[in-house]
């Protein structure tokens, strides 16, 4: 069988069979420093699908460092078909100052497609666009929870065909989003330049939650086995993604101390007592009820909380299996839960 043809980026070029570290050259700091995005290039000798897996678009979110890492060094990779393109951290600059945002206080993952002479942030998406994503046939993009809230580990994606629900089922998440596109985000102009997209949520902002990590791993695996990149499993899957057609977030009804009830993963009916909030003496308490029936994919930590602040997002799924795959989620990838 001929060799896949070789590949280039930032006018570098991966020979079939080869693995090679590549720095994209992304700007300077005001101090003259160089600032570049390392990607990894593991090109197979075989043609197949080219993926892309990339983390820390927030700069924040950085569960995907972790996962990406553990990814590059799996041994399943030495059977690889057709070309893996690891990108660990989009967004150096929020990577460095651990803040979600670039230097110009920009959210990167709303200004895709990017311009060649707009803002930092627009310019490090056109960078991204051009060198990575216009490249490949298929992508991964890693996140967690922000701002002191956590998420179950979920995939969010757009489900208007058959084949990004089978992608989506393969990866394996307790829970699959139908997620609108949101404009200027990665996955719209992915899917405009004809890429079947995923987001991958789990965990929480500056944390490696293990459990989030591992579903993460396996689930990045499992989509380039269901690709042809890798050999299929012959292992028995222990749960179904549950699928949520719809969602809605539990606002806090006063300012104080969140004293939650309930956990992520946990089926919740409409109307049920989520938790409270009291004042710092004892004298106030009042319920946090939940204004939906489903399953808890994300809540805040922090227990100091404002009036309106977000505290539970709650997934509307079908509740005769929810509390079943939870609970084959929880028993084979968080135990202590």
């Amino acid at each position: 069988m001929p060799l896949q043809a070789p590949i280039s980026f930032a006018g570098i070029t991966v020979k079939a069979g080869e693995r090679q570290t590549i720095d994209l050259p992304a700007a300077r700091l005001y101090t003259h420093t160089h600032i570049d995005i390392p990607i990894q290039v593991v090109h197979g000798r075989r043609a197949g699908p080219c993926l892309f897996v990339s983390g820390v678009i927030h700069g924040d979110e950085i569960i995907g460092v972790e996962i990406i890492r553990r990814l590059m060094q799996s041994k399943t990779l030495k059977n690889l078909k057709g070309t893996l393109v690891a990108i660990p951290v989009v967004n150096v600059f929020g990577f460095i100052q651990q803040s979600r945002y670039l230097p110009d206080r920009r959210d990167l993952n709303r200004f895709f497609p990017g311009s060649e002479t707009g803002s930092l942030t627009s310019q490090l998406a056109h960078l991204f666009m051009e060198e990575v994503v216009r490249k490949c046939t298929h992508g991964i993009d890693l996140h967690a929870g922000s701002n002191h809230r956590e998420n179950l580990p979920q995939i969010r994606a757009y489900l208007d065909n058959d084949e990004t629900l089978r992608l989506a089922e393969a990866f394996g998440a307790p829970v699959i989003m139908d997620a609108n596109l949101l404009e200027g985000s990665l996955r719209q102009h992915a899917r405009d330049e004809g890429l079947q997209m995923l987001l991958y949520e789990g965990g929480e902002a500056l944390r490696f939650t293990e459990s989030a990590v591992k579903v993460g791993l396996r689930g990045v695996i499992s989509v380039m086995r269901a690709i042809g990149m890798l050999t299929p499993s012959k292992r028995k899957r222990h749960f179904q993604p549950l699928v949520s057609k719809s969602s809605t977030w539990v606002r806090a009804p006063i300012s104080g101390l969140l004293n939650a009830r309930v956990k992520l993963g946990d089926y919740v009916k409409l109307k049920q007592t989520l938790g409270h909030i009291v004042d710092p003496y004892g004298e106030e308490s009042e319920p946090i009820i939940a204004k939906a029936e489903g399953i808890i994919v994300g809540r805040v930590n922090l227990p100091l909380v404002h009036r309106g602040e977000a505290l539970f997002h709650i997934a509307r799924v079908n509740d005769a299996v929810g509390d079943e795959t939870i609970e084959a989620y929880r028993q084979e990838f968080d135990p202590e839960v």
